[in-house]
């Protein structure tokens, strides 16, 4: 079974990044004000994102990045080339020498690229959603339990996420006893990640039989 490349589009944070004239012509964009209280981490912080919809991206899967953008907030975690890079994450996390700490796949990724990966950086983490997601684990799940230094986690009800898509977006996020819970003046949206493999960064730990 064919799956999406995990390469996607990019998510680019506008106070640490400018959009380039390729993203300016080819993608939508979207502006997002997130305000981010993580209980389990005793992480708050509010962020004002740019976000960049390429054509081929369909907006639930850039609420999808958006939404691991906030379960994942620090202040190095930055946005990657996605779509325009050969070998880049949606989101990664690199310390003061350059060495990437955290790498973010939205999507079902190839099994080797995220090998690759887990030999790249201290921790990868995949980020699943939609129908195909279950059948992904399952063809995958005997070599990716081998990597030690990998979380996948699958999200349900991400089409429900989706509604809360705006060109300007005033957005808040409580996480709370892995309960994340998405608020705008569109709606009200709590998906509890399901923890296939690894932990959640507040370090609640859970895999799937």
């Amino acid at each position: 079974m064919q799956y999406h490349s995990s390469r996607k589009p990019l998510l680019e944070c506008a106070s640490a990044h400018s959009l380039t004239t390729h993203m300016a012509i080819k993608a939508t964009v979207f502006k997002a004000s997130l305000q981010i209280a993580d209980m389990g981490r005793y992480y708050y912080a509010d962020h004002a994102l740019t976000l960049a919809q390429h054509p081929s991206e369909t907006e639930e899967r850039m609420m999808v990045r958006l939404f691991a953008y906030a379960l994942y907030a620090d202040d190095a975690l930055t946005f990657a080339q996605g779509i325009s890079g050969d070998d880049e994450p949606d989101l990664w996390q690199k310390d003061l020498t350059g060495a990437i700490e955290r790498w973010i796949v939205v999507g079902l990724p190839d099994e080797r690229a995220v090998r690759k990966a887990c030999g790249r950086a201290g921790e990868v983490v995949v980020v699943s959603y939609g129908r195909a997601a279950d059948i992904w684990w399952n063809e995958n799940r005997s070599k990716l339990t081998r990597l030690n230094n990998l979380t996948v986690l699958r999200l349900p009800d991400t089409q429900a996420l989706a509604k809360l898509a705006g060109r300007t977006m005033q957005l808040q996020c409580t996480i709370q006893e892995g309960s994340v819970m998405i608020t705008s003046d569109d709606g009200v949206v709590e998906i509890e990640p399901v923890i296939w493999q690894g932990k959640l960064p507040s370090g609640q730990s859970w895999e799937q039989n």
